[in-house]
Formats: C-alpha cells, structure tokens, sequence
C-alpha cells in the first residue's frame, strides 16, 4: 500500500470516528498516532489538519503538544534507588544533556519551519483577502450591470407587448374582412349556382323542344312532302334563335366557371395571408416567452446578488463552516442574524434519517428547516444560518428523536 492509499485510510478512518461523535481533540490525536507510528512521519500542523479536516491554527498545535506530552508520559521510566557509579551518572549525564541539546536543536528546526508554514498562510490568507476585495468591486459592478439589463430587458418587454397587442388587432380586422368576403363569396356562389341550375333546366327544355320538332319535322315530311322547302325554311327560322340562346347560355357558362376559378384564387390568397399573420403571432408569442425568460433569469440574479452583497463571500464561507462544526452558540448566531443568509446552502440529507431532503419554510420572518420523511425539525429561528445550526445540531436530533 503506497502513501497516498495509507492517507485516504486514515481519512476513512477519522470520518468513521467522526460520525461516531468523536471530538476534534480525539480525531487529531488518532491521525498524530497513525502518523507517527505507521507513516514514521512527524505530525505537524499541517499534516493533521490535511487529514481530519478541522481545527484552528490555535488548536491543532496544542493536539500535537497533548499528542508529545502523552508519548513521554508512556516512555517515562522510573529508576528505583540503587548504588550507580558515578562515572555512569557522569555518562548518563552527559547523554542526557546531548540528547537534550539535539532535542532543543530539533525543536527549534521544527519550529522554525512550522513558523514559515504560518507565515505564508498569513500571507496567502492576505491574498485571499484581497482577491475577496476585487471580487467584491466586481460583484458590485455585476449588480448594476444587471440591473442596467433588466430595465433594458423590461423596456423590451414593454414594448413587444405593444407590437403584439396591435398585430392581435390587425389580425383581427384581417380575419374580420376575410370573413365578411369569404360570406360575400359564397353567397355569390350560391347565386351563380341558382342561375346554372336555371340554365341547365332552360337547356333541357329547349333540348326537349328540338328534339318535339324533329319528330313533327319528320312527320311533315311524311304528310307534307310538298310543302318541304317551307317547312325547312320556316325550322331554319326557329332554329337559329335557339342556337344564338344556346350560344349566349355557353358563354354565361364560360364567365361563372372564371368567376368560380377566380374566387378560389382569391380565397386561397385570403388564406395564405391569415397563415402569414398566425405565423408572425407565433414568432412574437415565442418572443415574448423567451424574453419574459430572460425577465426572471435577470431577476433572479439580481436578488441573489442583492441578498450576497451584505457580506464578504469568504467571511460566509467560514460562518457556514462553523455552524456545520457547531461551533456558533446561539447567542453568536441573534449576533449574526440574516447577514450571511444569502451565503447559506442547505444540506442535501437530513442527519437523523439519511434519506429525507430538508425543506426551508419562512412564517412571520422566522425560518424555520424540516425533514419531511422523520419531521425532524430545527424550530423557528431568526434567520436561514440559524434554522441550518439547530438543524444539524446533536441535540436537536436527541431531542427530535
């Protein structure tokens, strides 16, 4: 097993020891002794911090000092009263005071690279703390960025609610006249039909009437033979009326069907044209959609930036983190109050059942955090990093259970 194995087992280790309730003291102590005995390295502030995950730059120093004190206590041995030499007292002391010497010489290296292992946290916590500035100068600008957007984006808003409203108006004036000439065109229709019907029954008469002729034609001929020349003249007289009616009947015919073809033709442009708008009314309706999208994205990052702008994101970080350590007693968080609100993540599972995901409720401006599967509560606090403190709190859950 490799080193980078050994650390992750030791980590797998506190956490256990953690979840079990272990205290900071006990956890640095396990990782000191795993460290020291297995690892046959020499715990440092660094070391012991990277495995248990908590601890100040305060605390963790007197863990090890606890640590060393334990391993002398243990390695002490006690010499009884019996006839030494002197010449082994002179030895002993002299490795005892050489021994002592290294031990102080050690302790010193130690300490001075413990010192500058402190000094560039110092200097990187500096850092930290001026990078947090600049990112505070630009959250700023960020803010007024976006509220420059959302009233850019609210005067969009405005105004396509506007051109919607009246292309709703054309459309309807459009839709109006199409119909009022869609009902012109089919009474028209119905008329021009009546009139073909008539016609078409006027030329099944006269159809009737010729064929009546023909038969009193042929039977003329049979009884009038003399008289033929005149019966044909007089049949030609009769006949050419009705060829000329018949004529201007096809021609009546002719016109209606182009009246028809012309009529579908407009009707067909009539359609094409309400398409067109029911299209346009579709593109500015998903304009619409998209840009009152955009409304509640902006305004959504604008309250999370107006809720994050009260306090510095690192400062929230680190209350955040102590609450999850219980390290804020109630009167510290009434101190708080709602500053760093806007910083607070609620936890994914709740602590007594493992399961449930804990809900966030606000009556009367108290808040107030519950599981909804074993309706472990928090109770009403004042803000969001209290309801979090006592919901993740040991004897919350002792009590709740």
């Amino acid at each position: 097993m490799n080193l980078d194995q050994e650390r992750q087992a030791i980590r797998d280790e506190l956490e256990s020891l953690r979840a079990g309730g272990a205290r900071r003291q006990e956890l640095s102590l396990h990782a000191c002794k795993r460290l020291f005995f297995d690892l046959g390295i020499r715990p440092s502030m660094a070391a012991v911090r990277d495995l248990t995950q908590t601890g100040s730059a305060s605390d963790i120093p007197k863990d090890i000092d606890h640590f060393w004190e334990r391993i002398r206590t243990v390695s002490r041995v006690k010499v009884g009263a019996g006839a030494i030499p002197k010449v082994l007292e002179d030895r002993a002391g002299e490795l005892l005071g050489a021994l002592f010497e290294e031990a102080v010489v050690h302790a010193r290296s130690t300490l001075d690279s413990e010192r500058e292992e402190i000094r560039a946290q110092v200097t990187a916590a500096d850092q930290r703390a001026r990078e947090a500035e600049i990112r505070c100068d630009v959250s700023e600008e960020a803010i007024k960025r976006s509220e420059l957007r959302a009233e850019a984006a609210w005067e969009r808003v405005r105004a396509l609610e506007t051109e919607l409203s009246s292309t709703t108006t054309h459309g309807t004036a459009h839709q109006e006249g199409l119909q009022a000439t869609v009902r012109r065109l089919d009474g028209e229709n119905e008329t021009l039909r009546q009139r073909l019907e008539t016609e078409q029954a006027t030329n099944a008469a006269l159809r009737d009437r010729i064929d009546a002729l023909h038969v009193e034609l042929r039977q003329s001929t049979e009884h009038y033979a003399q008289q033929i020349k005149d019966a044909v003249a007089e049949a030609e007289r009769r006949v050419k009326p009705m060829l000329v009616e018949l004529d201007s009947l096809r021609s009546m015919a002719a016109t209606y069907q182009s009246g028809v073809r012309d009529a579908s033709r407009k009707e067909f442009e009539f359609i094409q044209q309400i398409a067109a708008a029911k299209a346009r009314g579709d593109r500015l309706d998903a304009q619409l959609r998209e840009q009152s999208d955009e409304v509640d994205v902006l305004t959504k990052e604008v309250a999370m930036l107006r809720g994050q702008q009260g306090i510095d994101a690192a400062i929230a970080s680190l209350l955040c983190s102590l609450v999850e350590a219980g390290r804020l007693t109630t009167d510290e968080l009434t101190v708080i109050g709602t500053a760093a609100d806007g910083h607070v993540t609620l936890p994914l599972r709740c602590p007594k059942c493992k399961e449930g995901e804990p809900e966030l409720s606000q009556v009367n401006h108290r808040f107030e955090l519950q599981c909804p599967e074993c309706d472990h509560s928090s109770g009403p606090g004042e803000s969001r990093l209290e309801a979090v403190s006592r919901f993740l709190s040991r004897a919350s859950i002792a009590a709740s259970t």
